[in-house]
């Protein structure tokens, strides 16, 4: 029997805020310190959502020249790797006019082309500069301060969370990013997933590959390194569930040639032209793993057992026990096919299909609008 997972209604879930608005908060905090004397246990800052949110202090010390506040990232009900985070502002007064802004330690710096902070920069995308500036800049009116300052903002534990993230695949090195365009975190939403699968393209296309790799995690992604040991790091790109969103984006980015690598779970669902794979939008079909199994010549008990598996990986492994390979090359056409088909044709595309272990079951290539 195939067990049901209750989750919360999306209406039911809480909001969190990015680490860029976490980032703006701390540095309203640290700078009403330096030029007021007094701790701040809150700050209050516009999203450019179209909100205003108060936000705790962990900590504020003033010391002088310099002021420094931390605040503990909230990821709502979609935490991600950086919830939980201490997030730092330390603002200090200097001879250079106007507002100073670069990234301390935990904040990763660029070093590749193609993200939208220029190479040698801190980690510290467009829009939360904004918000720092900004903020920044209405404090510094609100006290009729004319002086020039340096914000550093920085995360204590920023390396070691950035392991958890792409950010070293994108080139940044030395922590995390400081991120958001909305200012909150909307749970299971996508959009900063598909915000690293695009920038992490364009990288790629920086680095000079016009062949990707992509994958639906981290361990269909080892199988495509070993697959494909010619390429380079920048050329393999986790698309999680998102199938169609990453071929669409690899065609406007002018790849030549996509390598699809994953598993029976999902590829199954791609097979059929399905492409965003995650369980919740689309469950595996096994009518329609039997149909695929019946043309590949499987008959009789074989394919009822098929059709009655508790998992595509489970029928995948009824079907390679009998030596039917053929199955598996149908799979990944029909994968090449739903690719060109959503892409509107114009590359190379490449499937080929693992067991969980490592095994290698097929692969199929079409070219163009090939039928």
């Amino acid at each position: 029997m195939k067990s049901k997972t209750k989750v919360k209604d999306p209406k039911d879930l809480r909001h969190g805020y990015t680490t860029g608005a976490n980032a703006t908060a701390a540095t309203k905090a640290a700078l009403t310190a330096l030029i007021t004397g007094e701790e701040q246990t809150e700050a209050t800052i516009y999203l450019p959502v179209g909100q205003f949110v108060t936000f705790q202090m962990e900590s504020c010390e003033c010391t002088g020249d310099t002021a420094v506040t931390g605040v503990i990232k909230d990821g709502g009900d979609d935490p991600d790797a950086t919830h939980g985070a201490l997030i730092r502002s330390t603002v200090t007064w200097s001879h250079t006019p106007g507002i100073t802004l670069d990234g301390g330690v935990g904040v990763g710096r660029v070093t590749k082309e193609g993200l939208p902070v220029p190479v040698g920069q801190a980690a510290i995308n467009p829009v939360p500069r904004r918000m720092i500036h900004q903020v920044a800049k209405e404090v510094l009116e609100q006290y009729s301060v004319d002086k020039g300052i340096k914000i550093v903002i920085s995360v204590p534990d920023g390396e070691e969370i950035a392991k958890k993230t792409l950010n070293g695949r994108l080139g940044i090195v030395g922590g995390i990013s400081i991120l958001g365009t909305r200012g909150i975190v909307v749970p299971f939403s996508t959009s900063a997933y598909k915000a690293s699968i695009a920038y992490a393209i364009e990288v790629a296309k920086q680095s000079g590959c016009d062949h990707v790799v992509i994958t639906t995690g981290g361990r269909s992604e080892k199988y495509g390194i070993e697959q494909y040991p010619h390429l380079p790091k920048e050329a393999f790109i986790e698309m999680g569930d998102f199938v169609g969103f990453t071929l669409k984006q690899c065609k406007r980015k002018g790849i030549r040639k996509v390598s699809m690598v994953g598993m029976m779970g999902k590829f199954s669902k791609v097979a059929q032209g399905i492409m965003n794979v995650h369980s919740k939008s689309a469950p595996v079909d096994f009518d329609f793993i039997a149909n695929v199994a019946e043309e590949a010549g499987v008959q009789g008990t074989l394919l009822e057992e098929v059709r009655q598996a508790n998992t595509a990986t489970q029928a995948g492994q009824f079907i390679l026990e009998h030596g039917y390979n053929t199955f598996f090359e149908k799979i990944c056409d029909r994968c090449c096919r739903s690719a060109l088909q959503e892409t509107g044709g114009g590359l190379e595309i490449e499937t080929s299909l693992y067991t969980l272990k490592g095994t290698f079951l097929g692969k199929a290539v079409r070219h163009g609008t090939e039928d």
